[in-house]
């Protein structure tokens, strides 16, 4: 098969949300699966992260310390900006089209055949299909530790079959409620299901009602707690970022680590980002004791060397064909919307924003609004290229709501060039509201991930 109808196929299965979902989320069917494989996710070590916000980011920054400390790493994330295969890396690279092909046809066979003689009750759904190839794909590649982010909740995850080194569990907020709850305890509850009995689990204090779920869970599991606390930085949050000519933003602060002092430079900026440091520091640090031991200096290189596109991504004006500055960020719910605001108001001053927003139906995108649309000089609406997205008129209706009247595009590719044409020379561009608007927003204007 080719790398395109791979893909297509892997779409055919129908996105993990859709429908009545009840049946698609048992660990036995993907246990069952990798049996029949042999297992391949016992071939290697694994973290494992949860949480609403910033596990994304977590992984990414620890994934990029043990690499820099020699250890042949991989890092499964999701969703993906422009191409499927960016979900499944190893030491930074994507899978290969040939090799992610390959794997699909590996699975696949064996899927069929457990579901031809009733093994599994059905076929294996897309997200599940994806994680049973990436763990596939990283036992073929001979890694040692591979960090995996959970892809949505934690307790019937599909990858929550492996016994991870440590959990880290990261901010906890409302979203996916038709799923996993309407409460925040309800929520924390999913997401704590990664907790395995007598493992070891690095978290941060948070919203009380997660506390109180997570601390029971960790009692009840007899469980390790580590707090990352101790890597906060010891500098108020307002003067850990900067912005340099041409470089973006950056948190950089000075922190004590195994006794030394580093000077942390993230590419990843906002005051949020430095609880997602924290975890990533911490986690590094104590997977010493399981056999991966990193210095203070793999640490500091490791989240210098770090790159996760579309995270307050900053791209300079004469580096684009829009000539103006583009910021891409991710935010995709209210409290990641609250996180980007907070991040604006600190980096472009009093400079006119032009935003191009896009949203899923299943996200709660009027909150979203009502939070981001009333610093904008003017909004672009559109949607991508996803059956779950939100069409420019529901967008439009809830932007009357909060009295921002709009301009509706029929494609991201229009809306960041319309943006172009609405922002002022001296303006920024800001393009959120889902991964997939920034993801297609990247390839029309040809911006690397």
């Amino acid at each position: 098969m080719s790398y395109e109808s791979t893909v297509d196929a892997l779409y055919q299965l129908g996105h993990e949300l859709a429908g009545a979902p009840s049946h698609k989320f048992d660990l036995a069917h993907m246990r069952a699966l990798l049996e029949a494989m042999g297992n391949p996710q016992r071939r290697y070590a694994s973290v494992l992260i949860a949480g609403t916000n910033g596990k994304g980011s977590t992984a990414a920054t620890l994934a990029s310390i043990l690499q820099v400390a020699g250890y042949k790493t991989a890092l499964y994330t999701s969703p993906h900006l422009v191409r499927i295969n960016e979900r499944i890396r190893v030491d930074g690279q994507p899978a290969g089209d040939i090799e992610f092909a390959a794997a699909y046809e590996h699975v696949e066979r064996i899927a069929h055949s457990l579901a031809e003689d009733k093994t599994l009750p059905w076929h294996p759904s897309f997200f599940e299909m994806l994680t049973a190839m990436a763990f596939e794909l990283f036992a073929r590649a001979g890694v040692r530790i591979a960090v995996l982010e959970v892809g949505m909740g934690g307790r019937l995850d599909a990858t929550n079959v492996v016994d991870p080194l440590i959990s880290i569990i990261t901010d906890i907020s409302l979203d996916h409620q038709k799923f996993l709850g309407n409460t925040i305890a309800e929520i924390a509850a999913e997401k704590a299901g990664i907790i395995k009995p007598a493992g070891t689990v690095v978290t941060l204090p948070q919203h009380p009602a997660a506390n109180d779920v997570i601390g029971h869970a960790i009692l009840d599991r007899e469980a390790k707690a580590i707090s990352a606390v101790k890597h906060m930085p010891p500098i108020s949050p307002g003067a850990a970022s900067t912005m340099g000519e041409g470089l973006g933003v950056h948190n950089q602060y000075p922190l004590d680590v195994m006794g030394q002092t580093i000077q942390v430079d993230s590419p990843l900026p906002g005051r949020h980002q430095l609880r997602n440091l924290a975890l990533a520091i911490t986690t590094a640090e104590e997977l010493a004791g399981f056999g991966f031991p990193v210095t203070p200096k793999q640490i500091e290189q490791g989240i210098r060397d770090m790159r996760w596109p579309g995270r307050f991504q900053v791209i300079p004006a004469h580096t684009n064909r829009l000539q103006r500055e583009l910021i891409f960020d991710v935010a995709h719910n209210p409290d990641g919307a609250w996180a980007l605001r907070s991040a604006l108001n600190e980096h472009i001053g009093d400079r006119p924003v032009t935003l191009v927003f896009g949203a899923m139906q299943d996200k709660a995108f009027l909150e979203m609004i009502q939070i981001l649309f009333p610093i904008a000089s003017q909004v672009v609406v559109t949607h991508a290229k996803n059956p779950r997205a939100a069409s420019t008129a529901q967008l439009a209706e809830a932007a009357h709501q909060v009295g921002t009247e709009v301009t509706e595009t029929i494609s991201v590719e229009l809306a960041v060039l319309c943006a172009g044409e609405l922002a002022a020379p001296d303006g920024v561009i800001v393009i959120t509201g889902s991964i997939f608007v920034v993801g297609e927003a990247m390839q029309a204007l040809q911006i690397a991930t």
